[in-house]
């Protein structure tokens, strides 16, 4: 699953939007697009810097020539300045769209060296090019300019991430309605983006100490001192903000193949296949400098592709170290959301002869339209400072946990940070942390928290109780009619240590009555939401759920499972007693006790019958089980209702094991059933990425079909990653399976290639699922006795089966970031299509948001 935005981040984010009443005024910009060309040869001019005269607003041209620049203000000249070239100076009109050409003339001091070639316009191309040979010398010395070609180093990091609502226009401040916001608003000191007003919402600092070894290979951070905006529990979870902003926002190491920004990778400049995917152009070269340094200019081949463009600061010493880098994106690009990106790296040279980065910055400017409206700016400077290289660090250094938060971190005052800062801060930014608390206590924002966060989390807040999901209140299906339900929980307002939680449903076709009821004792003092969990719960649960039917972050009576395929008519009543201990632990294992009581009764078109033709009213199971799972590095969101990771490329680990007690507490078999699974996401650069689960499970003991593994199946309209979208629900059972899913997102790289595709920006989908399991003897009706016949349908066809000699294959290919919202699928089904109520094609969709 593709890294979403957070709840929290959202939920905060409508608030001050809806606070504001922003949503749909836009400012009236000055917008001017054009071409520059050379005056003498008639050739268009790549990187020519354009600039609002007087400002800071500029932007590039691109490699044929053109550009666009806007401001929200007026503006009423533009500047061009290009290496070897007069600088011009062309006027404008003020707040109105419009297009200038310009004609630079080479500057008279620099004739001698420019050389003009006429005819048709060269071709680009790699072979003979002094800017490919300069870039290929740079990845071949990448390893002995890299940080980590140092035995050892050591060094502190001082990060600061700020986040504000943009282009908030002059007009719209100065409302009467907001004369008593005025403290929220800054003015803009941004050089990427336009418009004057900022309205700043978040900052987080944080200062490190950074260990590496590289024999062997160990790293370690020690946070001394860190520092955030605290919001409201009740609305937002600070935790998963700032986790949220970090994976968005990572270190930027231009030696990397692969620069992680946004949730996506983007293929570096320098990356060892580089050349494939970008142009290069020797831009500059600056002589008055030891060693000179050499400007390399670079743009996509492919502009719609996840690929930097700007430029890079090479030494011309024969070491190729990188000394500066400019990286933007095109304004093609298929990252959704983004209206303007930058990323300046700068380097130092250090005692040993060599470069290390000094500083980063990532500027970043998010909107639903492109240039105009309201928008959203994230901007991550990190400083590094006081290098040593190749000293003796003690063993002890890298013991323990590779990230550790020292205990007082959180509690540094303001003179210490003032000491301590290895970079300035205004004073507007630290004027952040104060105006956030006076914004939280405006009654008009805590009312509009309160409504936001009951449309996006599904909870309305009470104080020490809170009511909801709401998207469970309404739903029905074909054995419970019209289900209504009611219900919430308490918070942490009521106690840290005990939580309960609560709902009461009535189906007015079947009748009946369900209920829910937990009780939760925290053991760690902390809220059972947070990270690390430590908590033990009891609870009772009678209710209904479709055999073999798995969801993830929803629940089973959510309004849109509602809508189901085919025939539908199996449901189960369920009695569940638990008894459940839950740790988590810091490095992301945890395991799970579990005692649970189980009473099932089949409703509907599902019955349970012996091999005496006798029917079977209820099935009473005993079980004890273990959980286990490892998530190294896991990061994750969390919500109001559930915990959602953040998937990576690190993989997931679960082991499970339950085993059936027959004669306890009324179970009525013995039997042991262990599942494994491992899930991974594969980043393949320019490819994309995949996600892959394999897993498998093998039931031991003899037991009836509704104990065995019910494949996941899906009979809804959606289209659900973990679930086998053409399969019925019920229609397969195993006692040991094995089985895979593959799921991959090409970004958009073949759909970039197609012109008329370009502009939707689109991106390819591919999945495919195989289920390879079946049914030992014991545990087949048709050849042992004693055991429940598998269900049919009605008209007397089967409607159950156990997997053959094949496995189940279904696959799709579909189209993803549709309205940048919508994912949709053609899914096929391979084998088994002999199976009554089946369909070999079907059409599934999916909704996620993606940058």
């Amino acid at each position: 699953m593709k890294r979403q935005f957070s709840i929290p981040f959202v939920v905060f984010l409508f608030s001050i939007f809806n606070l504001l009443g922003i949503r749909n005024i836009f400012a009236q910009s000055t917008v001017v697009s054009g071409t520059v060309r050379d005056a003498s040869t008639k050739e268009t001019l790549p990187y020519v810097s354009v600039f609002f005269k007087d400002t800071k607003i500029g932007t590039q041209t691109d490699l044929n020539g053109n550009y666009t620049i806007s401001s929200n203000l007026p503006q009423s000249a533009l500047s061009f300045n290009y290496v070897g070239y007069n600088t011009l100076t062309k006027n404008i009109t003020p707040s109105i769209s419009q297009t200038v050409n310009i004609s630079l003339s080479p500057s008279a001091n620099s004739l001698d060296e420019v050389m003009v070639v006429g005819g048709k316009k060269v071709r680009y191309r790699n072979k003979d090019n002094p800017a490919v040979e300069l870039i290929r010398q740079v990845i071949a010395h990448k390893d002995e300019n890299r940080i980590k070609s140092y035995q050892t180093v050591a060094y502190q990091q001082y990060e600061k991430m700020l986040f504000s609502v943009s282009n908030v226009s002059e007009k719209f401040k100065n409302k009467k309605m907001f004369r008593n916001y005025q403290f929220l608003f800054q003015e803009q000191d941004s050089t990427l983006i336009g418009g004057k007003n900022l309205l700043p919402i978040y900052i987080q600092e944080s200062l490190s100490d950074q260990y590496l070894s590289k024999d062997p290979l160990k790293s370690k951070t020690v946070v001394k001192a860190q520092k955030q905006v605290e919001f409201d529990n009740r609305y937002i979870d600070n935790k998963g903000m700032k986790t949220y902003f970090d994976r968005m926002y990572q270190d930027i190491d231009i030696y990397q193949n692969n620069i992680s920004v946004m949730s996506n990778d983007f293929l570096s400049p320098i990356a060892n296949g580089a050349p494939n995917f970008y142009k290069f152009f020797i831009t500059d070269t600056l002589k008055n400098q030891k060693p000179q340094i050499i400007e390399l200019s670079f743009t996509p081949r492919n502009t719609g592709d996840m690929l930097f463009e700007g430029k890079i600061y090479v030494t011309n010493d024969g070491q190729y170290a990188v000394t500066g880098a400019t990286l933007g994106v095109n304004k093609n690009i298929n990252l959704n959301f983004v209206r303007a990106m930058k990323i300046d790296l700068n380097f130092e040279p250090n005692a040993l002869g060599k470069y290390n980065l000094s500083k980063s910055n990532l500027l970043s400017d998010f909107g639903l339209g492109k240039g105009k409206g309201i928008g959203f700016t994230g901007e991550r400077t990190v400083t590094y400072k006081n290098y040593q290289f190749d000293t003796k660090l003690p063993d002890t250094v890298f013991e323990g946990k590779s990230k550790v938060v020292l205990a007082d971190a959180a509690k540094k005052n303001d003179l210490y940070w003032q000491q301590n800062r290895l970079d300035t801060i205004s004073a507007n930014q630290l004027k952040i942390y104060k105006n956030i608390d006076t914004l939280q206590n405006l009654p008009s924002f805590k009312r509009t928290m309160k409504i936001v966060t009951l449309l996006f989390a599904g909870y309305q807040n009470l104080g020490p109780y809170e009511i909801g999901p709401v998207n469970t209140f309404y739903s029905f299906n074909n054995v419970e009619g019209l289900r209504l339900r009611l219900g919430g929980r308490t918070t942490p307002e009521l106690s840290k240590r005990y939580y309960f939680e609560n709902y009461a449903a009535y189906g007015f076709k079947d009748e009946k009555w369900k209920f829910f009821l937990s009780a939760t004792y925290s053991i760690n003092n902390k809220s059972i939401y947070e990270f690390p969990q430590n908590y033990i719960r009891a609870s009772f649960q009678r209710d209904t759920k479709i055999p073999g039917q798995e969801l993830q972050f929803v629940q089973e009576d959510n309004f849109l499972l509602s809508f189901k395929r085919g025939v539908n008519d199996m449901l189960l009543y369920n009695d569940f007693y638990r008894v459940d201990y839950v740790k988590e632990f810091e490095n992301h294992f945890s395991y799970t006790f579990g005692l649970k009581k189980w009473s099932q009764t089949p409703a509907g078109g599902l019955y349970y019958q012996n091999d005496a033709s006798q029917f079977v009213n209820r099935l009473t199971t005993s079980e004890v089980s273990v959980q286990l799972r490892y998530a190294p590095n896991e990061k994750f969101y969390q919500g109001k209702i559930y915990r959602t990771p953040i998937a990576d490329r690190y993989p997931v680990f679960n082991l499970k094991y339950t085993a059936g007690l027959k004669g306890v507490l009324g179970g009525e078999y013995n039997y042991h059933n262990i599942m494994g699974s491992i899930d991974k996401r594969f980043y393949l650069s320019q490819l994309g990425y995949s996600d892959v689960t394999f897993e498998g499970g093998y039931i031991a003991g003899k037991v009836p079909f509704p104990l065995l593994d019910i494949h996941r199946a899906n009979q809804t309209y959606a289209y659900q990653l973990n679930s086998y979208n053409l399969m019925n629900f019920l229609e397969f059972v195993s006692d040991h399976y094995v089985s895979i899913n593959i799921d991959h997102n090409f970004n958009g790289f073949f759909f970039n290639k197609i012109p008329l595709l370009k502009k939707l920006k689109l991106r390819e989908v591919v999945s495919f699922k195989a289920l390879y399991g079946g049914l030992r003897d014991e545990n087949n009706p048709a050849l042992t006795s004693g055991l429940y016949r598998l269900p049919d349908y009605e008209d007397g066809s089967k409607r159950t089966y156990a997997l053959g000699n094949d496995p189940y294959m279904e696959g799709s290919v579909g189209v993803g970031n549709i309205f940048k919202l919508l994912r949709v699928d053609l899914v096929r089904r391979f084998n088994y299509l002999n199976h009554p109520e089946v369909s070999e094609w079907g059409i599934r969709a999916r909704v996620k948001f993606d940058f």
